[in-house]
């Protein structure tokens, strides 16, 4: 499968793995190996309790610091399966564990380890997200946790947007410009727990520029819609609460990040009634608001 613009090859091949066409930049590859010792190499551990009711452990071969090539990497989904690698190389091999199915294999290594890999290699950065084309340009839509990012992302979509993440987007700069990668075509608007979610057609095939953010803010049901330009202090909360996935031996590089990004693209407060009956309304505004960006960048 396609996958943040790369092929993800599986091997051996996943018996429930559609077959998607499309661009992609290099090629993944994630096998299995059954004879890895790592217990002996991997001295160094972070865990993270109870992602989606299961126990992850991120392990290394030496402190962890800026990465180095060779330097050997495992991410452990607690009794389902073990992912592990090397830097400098685009293979990710696996180990089965007690409680493995391919649908969970499937799920954590595009869902999880994959974008926890890019970012460690320094391939990508990535923002908690849902974002979608308007007119082909990305706009992303950020929140705090339960604030309508999903709800906003599947209604754009199914006015006919192409979609370009439900959850996370990866991004990178180049020239100047931050752009917005297209994760994987599936849609998770229900957001039960190991699962991809289902597989959409309208799916975004290659990174464009971004273009703008629109901050998701609830308010009463009865409250006016209402878009307002985020500055100084205010923005950078906002971004700073949508980047995704922060490792701490990451953080001066995801600071520089932020700053840049601060500096090249908008972000926008939207008032969003909390009345599903009005989404309609919230729709409008907030592409009527990016066709008026449009006319004044011209």
């Amino acid at each position: 499968m396609i996958a943040y613009n790369h092929y993800i090859k599986f091997i051996p091949q996943l018996k429930n793995d559609k077959k998607m066409e499309g661009s992609f930049c290099d090629i993944v590859t994630v096998q299995e190996n059954s004879g890895f010792d790592l217990n002996e190499k991997l001295l160094y551990e972070l865990t993270f309790f109870n992602n989606q009711g299961r126990d992850l452990m991120l392990r290394c071969d030496r402190e962890f610091s800026r990465t180095q090539e060779g330097q050997l990497w495992a991410f452990e989904v607690k009794d389902v399966v073990t992912f592990f690698w090397q830097s400098g190389t685009l293979t990710l091999e696996y180990m089965r564990h007690d409680n493995f199915t391919e649908d969970l294999l499937k799920y954590w290594a595009i869902h999880v380890v994959l974008p926890t890999f890019f970012i460690i290699e320094g391939i990508y950065d990535f923002i908690h997200a849902g974002a979608v084309e308007i007119d082909e340009k990305p706009v992303l839509f950020i929140a705090k946790s339960f604030g309508g990012k999903s709800t906003m992302t599947d209604y754009f979509m199914k006015q006919g947007h192409t979609m370009i993440s439900d959850d996370k987007v990866a991004t990178f700069q180049k020239h100047g410009h931050f752009y917005a990668v297209p994760s994987f075509a599936y849609h998770r608007p229900y957001r039960n727990i190991e699962d991809l979610g289902f597989c959409v057609q309208n799916f975004a095939q290659i990174p464009r520029t971004m273009n703008a953010f629109y901050a998701l803010n609830s308010v009463e049901g009865d409250h006016e819609v209402k878009i307002e330009t985020l500055k100084g202090i205010e923005k950078f909360k906002s971004l700073r609460n949508a980047k995704e996935m922060n490792l701490f031996f990451h953080e001066k590089k995801q600071a520089e990040f932020l700053a840049q990004l601060m500096q090249k693209v908008s972000v926008f407060k939207v008032d969003v009634p909390w009345n599903l009956d009005r989404l309609d309304e919230v729709y409008e505004a907030i592409v009527c608001h990016h066709k008026s960006l449009q006319g004044l960048k011209k």
